[in-house]
């Protein structure tokens, strides 16, 4: 397993929830951390603060990673401050539960910009600095929809789902030149996104409750450290999808 220490990450959307949870534990295992967040900033100071508190080099940096120009200086700003990326994360997404019949196109795009678009961005970004150095690590935070459909919505399951075969092209494509690519598909953690919707229940849950942030940074950790494990979805899910 490789030793993480003085590595740089950059985590999006982690000013709460599994961004956050994830964030932390690499900064436990001495890599240096870029948070990425789009409005709520006080969150993302907060999780700043505990990984300054660790002795490691951390930045928050504004930006919409569903926008390319966006993406463009949150990499440069991540890359002046701390060094190259070596670990990527991509975990910004939004959820809006709506049935098939109130779907609006505007709901489509912003679902599938938010969810889907900016892990490709934010990677292409990215992918420079780690195949010049021949190291690196793609994970991305996909979705139980992505396999089961899910409590959301289709644009949300399809947004998910695309992020597999995009892995799989990584994977694929970068292997030989030491990079890995890897989905982790959650079910029902106990975040603000799953417990605002109404349709997300722990008794659909095999093992009866939600997950924890914690339980999902596990394996986000495993997945950083190893190098013979790419092209895989490693399920989070409590037993709903059983693969």
């Amino acid at each position: 397993m490789d030793d993480l220490s003085g590595k740089v990450a950059l985590v999006t959307g982690s000013s709460r929830g599994i961004g956050s949870a994830i964030a932390l534990a690499l900064a436990r295992a001495g890599v240096d951390v870029a948070l990425n967040y789009l409005r709520r900033a006080a969150e993302a100071r907060a999780v700043q603060e505990e990984i300054l508190e660790m002795q490691r080099r951390c930045i928050c940096v504004q930006a919409d990673v569903a926008l390319a120009r966006d993406v463009e200086r949150l990499v440069r700003e991540t890359e002046e401050q701390l060094g190259p990326v070596d670990i990527v994360v991509n975990n910004a997404g939004i959820s809006r539960p709506q049935p098939i019949e109130q779907i609006a196109e505007r709901d489509w795009d912003e679902v599938v910009g938010a969810n889907l678009k900016s892990c490709f961005l934010v990677t292409q970004a990215v992918l420079p600095a780690m195949r010049a150095r021949h190291w690196g690590r793609i994970i991305n935070l996909s979705s139980v929809a992505a396999q089961t459909g899910g409590v959301v919505g289709p644009h949300y399951a399809a947004s998910k789902a695309g992020m597999h075969g995009m892995t799989h092209y990584f994977a694929q494509r970068l292997a030989k030149e030491g990079i890995t690519a890897n989905v982790i598909a959650p079910a029902l953690i106990e975040t603000e996104m799953v417990t605002a919707n109404p349709n997300a229940r722990p008794d659909l849950i095999p093992v009866g409750r939600f997950g924890l942030p914690e339980e999902v940074a596990d394996v986000a950790m495993m997945l950083a450290r190893n190098g013979y494990i790419t092209g895989q979805t490693i399920n989070v899910n409590g037993g709903w999808y059983m693969s």
